[in-house]
């Protein structure tokens, strides 16, 4: 079984049952990271894979923390032995550092899950973030408004999302640069 079909049977298996929007979300972020396969080169599975797994820690097989990066990652890592950088992109998706720190739980995702290259790490915000909680695309202002309309401005994702708007639309517009000059005729990173 190769790499992207091990991620959806597993994503599945967590998500589609005991939260079925995450897992049309799940799809729909994995579909996105799919159509960047022109800037991600030999990358392009491993982000896929990374995409359609992102939010398996809200499985609440294994949500141990209620920090999903942290709890998907530590479960990839630890009782399914993933692709070491599968396991780091899922541990650091739409900068999980900022929202680590506003859970208190920084210093362990640092620790424990070192960053991924620069150029994935975007295209996973820029694929997440552009992805609506029933997997259709949207843009990255309204997918933040959702978020912050959906969890409340002043809750901890609230306060997270609003400080790491910048950064989203920054990856988001790297991300979109990147596909501009590939389908001008770059070459993938």
């Amino acid at each position: 079984m190769g790499l992207t079909e091990w991620a959806y049977c597993l994503s599945q298996s967590m998500l589609s049952k005991p939260l079925p929007r995450r897992w049309a979300h799940s799809l729909g972020v994995a579909e996105r990271a799919r159509s960047l396969s022109p800037i991600l080169g030999n990358d392009a599975e491993l982000l896929e894979a990374a995409a359609v797994l992102h939010d398996v820690g809200y499985s609440p097989s294994i949500a141990t923390t209620g920090f999903h990066p942290l709890d998907g990652a530590r479960f990839l890592r630890d009782q399914e032995s993933a692709d070491e950088r599968v396991v780091r992109l899922v541990a650091h998706h739409s900068c999980a550092l900022l929202e680590a720190e506003e859970r208190g739980l920084r210093r362990e995702l640092e620790t424990e899950f070192e960053l991924e290259r620069p150029e994935l790490v975007d295209a996973l915000i820029a694929s997440d973030m552009t992805t609506t909680p029933d997997g259709m695309h949207t843009t990255p202002a309204a997918r933040l408004d959702e978020i912050v309309q959906r969890y409340g401005p002043d809750t901890i994702v609230g306060r997270f999302i609003q400080r790491a708007a910048p950064e989203i639309y920054a990856a988001a517009e790297r991300v979109e640069g990147r596909m501009a000059r590939a389908t001008a005729g770059a070459q993938p990173m």
